[in-house]
This record gives C-alpha cells, sequence and structure tokens, in this order.
C-alpha cells in the first residue's frame, strides 16, 4: 500500500512539475512583445540568429518576472499551509498574524514620508514592516502570558486593525495624484516592476524561509497536535512556533516586499493541496507551494492577455480564490472553521 501511494505521489508531482514548467515558458512568451518558442531555444543554446530586442526582453523582463512569479506562489503557498497547521485554522493565511497590514503599512510610509521613493525604498519599507508586525505580534502574546493558539490571530486582527487605521490616516493627507495612487497600486500588487536586481536581493531571504521550514518539517506536523500532546513528545513549544513563525513571515516579507499585496493565495493553495491528498503533512505543504506557483503563474499571463492595458494580480486571483473559498465553505458548512 505504501508502494502505491508512493507511486500516486510520484505521478501527481510529476504532473503539477510538467504543468509548472508549461506555464513557465507561456509566461516567457506572453506580452506586449511576444517571444516565439524558436527564439527562446536559440537564446537558450547561444545562437546570434536572435534580435537585440528579444534578447533583452528576454533577460531583463520576461525571466526575473516569470522566476519571481514562481518564487512568490510557492512561498506563499507553503507559508499558507504551515499557518493553517500551527494555528490548527483552515482560514489562517500569511496575513493571519499582520504580516500583510504591516507589509502595507510599511509601503505606505515609505510613498508618503520618503518624498523621492523608488520601488527599492518602497519595498524596503514594506519588508521592515512586515518584520515589525511579526515582532509586535510575538510582544502582545507575550504580555498576555497566554500559550493558546487564538492569541497570535487574535493579536494578528489588532496589528492588522491598527495598521488600516494608520494607512488610512496616511491616505487622507497623501498627495492624490502621486502618493495616494503609489499606495494603491502597491495594495493591488502587481509582478509588472520585477527586475533581476529585485529577484537576487530577495531570492537569498526566499531560500533562507523554505530550508528553515524544511528542516522543521517534523515539528511542524507535530504542532498540529494539541499543545499537551507536544508537550508529552518533549518540544518546547514557544520556542518552536516563534521559530517557525520568523522563518514563515521571512518568506512571506521577501515576496510581497516586491510582488506588493497578492490576495488569496496563501489560503487557496493549501486548501487545494488538502482536497487533492486527503492529508494534511509535509508532502501537503509542498504540494501547497506547487500550486500556488501555478496559481500566480496564470493569473499574471490572464494579467497581461484580458485588457489593453496590464492588470493587477489580485484581481485576477481573487477571481480564482472566491469560488474556491465559496466551495470550502459549502464543503465545511456543519463544521465550526474558527
Amino acid at each position: 500500500m505504501k508502494n502505491k501511494e508512493r507511486r500516486k505521489l510520484i505521478r501527481l508531482f510529476s504532473g503539477i512539475i510538467v504543468a509548472i514548467f508549461i506555464a513557465t515558458i507561456v509566461s516567457i512568451c506572453i506580452g506586449k512583445y511576444s517571444i516565439a518558442l524558436t527564439d527562446i531555444w536559440n537564446i537558450i543554446c547561444g545562437n546570434e540568429n536572435v534580435s537585440l530586442l528579444s534578447r533583452k526582453v528576454f533577460f531583463t523582463l520576461r525571466v526575473p518576472r516569470t522566476f519571481m512569479a514562481i518564487m512568490a506562489g510557492a512561498g506563499l503557498g507553503l507559508a499558507g499551509s504551515v499557518y493553517q497547521i500551527i494555528f490548527k485554522n483552515p482560514l489562517a493565511s500569511p496575513d493571519i498574524i499582520g504580516i500583510a497590514g504591516g507589509a502595507n503599512l510599511g509601503a505606505a510610509l515609505a510613498i508618503v514620508v520618503l518624498t523621492s521613493s523608488g520601488m527599492m525604498e518602497i519595498a524596503m519599507g514594506s519588508f521592515i514592516g512586515g518584520f515589525l508586525a511579526v515582532l509586535a505580534v510575538m510582544f502582545l502574546v507575550r504580555a498576555t502570558r497566554s500559550r493558546a493558539t487564538a492569541t497570535y490571530v487574535l493579536a494578528g486582527i489588532v496589528i492588522n486593525a491598527v495598521s488600516k487605521a494608520v494607512i488610512m490616516g496616511l491616505k487622507y493627507f497623501a498627495d492624490p495624484e502621486n502618493e495616494l495612487a503609489a499606495m494603491e497600486y502597491w495594495e493591488m500588487g502587481t509582478l509588472g516592476n520585477t527586475t533581476a536586481a529585485k529577484v537576487m536581493t530577495v531570492f537569498p531571504l526566499f531560500c533562507v524561509g523554505v530550508i528553515g521550514i524544511i528542516l522543521l518539517r517534523r515539528q511542524i506536523e507535530m504542532l498540529a497536535l494539541s499543545d499537551n500532546e507536544c508537550r508529552a513528545l518533549g518540544m518546547r513549544i514557544g520556542i518552536v512556533r516563534t521559530i517557525i513563525l520568523l522563518l514563515s513571515t521571512l518568506l512571506v516579507a521577501a515576496i510581497i516586499c516586491v510582488t506588493g499585496l497578492i490576495s488569496f493565495v496563501g489560503l487557496i493553495a493549501p486548501h487545494i493541496a488538502k482536497l487533492i491528498l486527503k492529508r494534511n503533512n509535509f508532502n501537503t505543504m509542498v504540494l501547497s507551494g506547487f500550486i500556488g506557483a501555478i496559481v500566480i503563474l496564470v493569473a499574471d499571463i490572464f494579467a497581461r492577455l484580458l485588457y489593453s492595458v496590464e492588470l493587477p494580480i489580485s484581481i485576477l486571483t481573487t477571481v480564482i480564490g472566491v469560488p474556491m473559498l465559496i466551495y470550502f465553505l459549502c464543503e465545511k458548512g456543519k463544521e465550526q472553521l474558527i
């Protein structure tokens, strides 16, 4: 039976990888300036019979953007699965502990306070904001002296509420022609501003987060048990949970500081993975990352195709996510979700 399940997993993951590969090729080809498959092959092989413009578009626009889409989807899907496991809450997502709210506030402050702020300043502001948000959550949890997972959720709600209140104040006093437009655009999420330099800057942080989660996969699976069972197994719950939250925060903050806020991916990818595997373990976390990568790749492709100008990616991820969430609510309607 184990061999049969292993073969099924291999076929499943092989199919997912093939789907990601196909979506990657389509993403590189599609855009205002299309690149033919033969041109991509010639560029990869180093042939000279490709126009300079095609090479420039390939290396400076499409490859960084597509690679960032894969990173964003994989990171948000993986982090969402981790949050749902350790919080024992099927509605948990990367913003459950205030990361999204803090990152949004950090970006808004960078736009308003730094008069000459560019994308790098906004990205750095959002990164710092996300980390300060999770530190604030940790402080609130420690101040309450509560070890319940619900305390983290409530602390995250508090941080999100405070962040939104400050952001509304910043929007009220912001310059409507420049600052307000920049804040709204960043909140909607986009891959259009991705560059190779930004990808290379956040890639080491992304790797640290992913590798750390992989190394702590057994501890994450154990946190799905009750706190008493974890203590009986010798786990120091507070320290382990804090380390996992920091790694997940590093992963999410590294992504959204480049892409802006991307909705629903961290929520729907784990649910799709659980519907497929019928369980919630490390394989589910990995599958969540793969599914998240496909979701963002597909959403980014349609964001470039559906309209004459590029649509914000959160519009497409919301269109994908809402039907999945409705389906989940219908399936779990008789259960207590929170």
